[in-house]
């Protein structure tokens, strides 16, 4: 069972259980119903840069569920990464694009020694750049990370010298739940566009 901190809605999952994906699949499912209103549909906002391996969580996830058919939106992939120049510029995209959207915000993050690891799935906002020191808006009105290093002295550094390993594993568990999540999920039709 992922470990569950009342006070914030955050949960936790170790990406070493093999069962996360489905822990995962049922809770952003249970998010996903608590949540999202009748008329709006999630859009995934995959922030990150495939030019620090510890930051690219996000696009590899973007690029991954771009595999599915899934009916709405995704932003932040490889090839048109959402990172600290553009996130601004994206959101008000969506938002000038879509009406109502229910934004799901997805990023790498920095944490204790303890947490690597671990994927955060929460309701809420996310504080994007929050771990290397970056001052950009909360979004989101749910949240997932991929804890992929240790904070400390010389984030941006330990987002560069992360192993790809860890964030591969991240992204594959995350991806897998969310499939599963949103599987028969009768509810969840497309955005509409403004």
């Amino acid at each position: 069972m992922p470990r569950r901190y009342n006070k914030n809605q955050i949960f936790y999952f170790n990406s070493h259980d093999p069962y996360v994906p489905l822990e995962f699949g049922n809770v952003f499912r249970g998010l996903i119903r608590r949540y999202c209103k009748e008329n709006q549909t999630p859009i995934f906002l995959c922030i990150g840069t495939d030019r620090a391996t510890g930051d690219c969580l996000g696009p590899l996830l973007g690029d991954r569920l771009r595999t599915l058919s899934m009916p709405f939106p995704i932003f932040g992939t490889l090839e048109h990464p959402v990172h600290a120049r553009n996130l601004v510029s994206t959101v008000q995209l969506i938002k000038d694009s879509y009406s109502d959207p229910f934004i799901i915000a997805v990023d790498a993050s920095l944490g204790s020694r303890d947490h690597i690891g671990y994927i955060t799935l929460g309701a809420g906002s996310l504080k994007p750049g929050a771990g290397v020191s970056k001052e950009l808006p909360n979004i989101g009105h749910i949240f997932i990370t991929g804890i992929v290093n240790q904070a400390g002295e010389a984030d941006q550094m330990l987002l560069q010298t992360t192993r790809l390993q860890i964030v591969m594993q991240l992204t594959n568990h995350i991806f897998r739940g969310i499939q599963l999540g949103l599987a028969n999920e009768p509810c969840l039709a497309p955005c509409k566009t403004v």
